[in-house]
């Protein structure tokens, strides 16, 4: 081999000899991000597992309060209901024993009324009549007063509108003026209400 053909041979032995290592060498490096990319997925995942979980035991939480506080609800529907119906059933009964009481309180007026009606078809002692109706108002006045019911007294008094309705006005002088000159209806009072105003004639 001549000098020339050393001289050019001998450069590409030592560019041989410079040359890297084989690609597969390499290849671990390119590979490790890929790995690392890898653990980072399963990282995310497992975190994203955890807050699924979480958030899903909050609904079930929830949705066990809200089938609590609607149970309650009804349950309180329910007792008000009863309540309601309970109230109801004794203020009927309340209104039915106050009036059987009433009424067996005027029975035995009635019962002085139908012995006054047999008594003057059959006498004609008209103070003896007039003293049996007499004795009957008492009485039925009396009933009446047993059961709250007392009369309205407005005769001669100032006209007061809380307890006397108006029905005539007549003039009767500066001393009678506004006063009750005469009373056409007698008014009561139950308790401290009045039950029915008194129909009265005002002075002027």
């Amino acid at each position: 081999m001549s000098q020339e053909e050393k001289k050019q041979t001998a450069p590409e032995t030592e560019a041989a000899a410079e040359k890297p290592e084989t690609p597969a060498q390499e290849a671990p490096e390119k590979e490790a991000p890929q790995a690392e990319e890898k653990n980072e997925g399963k990282h995310e995942g497992k975190h994203h597992h955890h807050e699924t979980a979480a958030l899903q035991a909050k609904l079930e939480a929830e949705e066990k309060k809200n089938a609590d506080l609607k149970n309650q609800l009804l349950r309180t529907a329910a007792e008000y209901d009863n309540y309601r119906k309970r109230t109801l059933k004794e203020k009927m009964d309340l209104v039915q024993t106050g009036g059987r009481d009433v009424l067996l309180e005027m029975l035995p007026v009635r019962d002085d009324v139908q012995r006054a009606v047999d008594a003057m078809q059959k006498s004609d002692d008209l103070e003896a009549l007039r003293a049996g109706v007499t004795l009957i108002s008492q009485k039925f006045t009396e009933a009446l007063r047993r059961k709250g019911v007392t009369e309205i007294e407005v005769l001669d008094k100032e006209f007061d509108a809380d307890f006397s309705e108006a029905v005539a006005r007549f003039a009767a002088g500066d001393e009678k003026k506004g006063k009750v000159i005469d009373v056409v209806q007698t008014g009561y009072m139950l308790g401290e209400k009045v039950l029915r105003f008194a129909k009265v004639v005002v002075g002027e």
